[in-house]
């Protein structure tokens, strides 16, 4: 195994992986992991947020370690929810139509588990939660919106970084967590874990 520790961000996903690039860290390696999203009967949104980001973490930081590579491994999974209620990630139209009415004119939270695993397997772990009210939208918005394309995989049928972030008449808590990545929250793994996070500083600058 190769003494030097390498970053694996646990995801496929371009915002997360933009979030990281804002923050000056770009991974060593993109390392998807596929697994069951289903929520499990009678499941919180905070704790499936909690359980997915850690399933994607240790799925990923076991092939890091059969394939002998000496890894930090960074997961997080994003839960939309409506009180108890937890919002797909749509790929259906009309199952993102259902979320944008459920949404409209009112507030619903973001959860994001967050879980970096070190070389030991050992897995460390962040929730963060921010709420969001959303304008009463009307069937035009609703329908242009559709039509866009944007909330296709999206928790809860949209991007706030996109056009839906016109939606948004209040958010309390972290906006990169809405996006997808609370930065404050991972850096602070990744420091504990003595990653650098500012060595891309000084190469921005330059």
């Amino acid at each position: 195994m190769t003494d030097q520790v390498k970053l694996v961000l646990a995801s496929g996903s371009p915002r997360r992986l933009a979030l990281l690039n804002q923050a000056g860290i770009e991974p060593d390696l993109l390392m998807p992991a596929d697994v069951d999203e289903t929520p499990e009967r009678g499941e919180l949104p905070r704790r499936l947020a909690q359980r997915l980001s850690e399933a994607k973490g240790k799925l990923v930081a076991q092939r890091a370690k059969d394939a002998e590579m000496n890894a930090l491994v960074l997961s997080a999974d994003t839960v939309v929810a409506v009180g108890r209620r937890i919002l797909p990630k749509p790929d259906l139209e009309d199952e993102a139509e259902a979320c944008l009415r459920l949404l409209s004119g009112r507030t619903h939270r973001v959860y994001t588990g967050v879980c970096l695993v070190d070389a030991k397997g050992r897995a460390h772990t962040r929730l963060v939660e921010s709420r969001v009210r959303f304008k009463r939208l009307s069937r035009d918005e609703i329908n242009d919106y559709l039509a866009c394309g944007e909330w296709r995989g999206k928790a809860g049928g949209y991007a706030i970084q996109g056009i839906a972030g016109s939606f948004v008449v209040k958010l309390v808590g972290s906006y990169s967590n809405v996006v997808g990545l609370p930065l404050s929250e991972t850096i602070g793994l990744l420091s504990g874990q003595g990653y650098d996070v500012r060595a891309g500083w000084v190469e921005r600058a330059a």
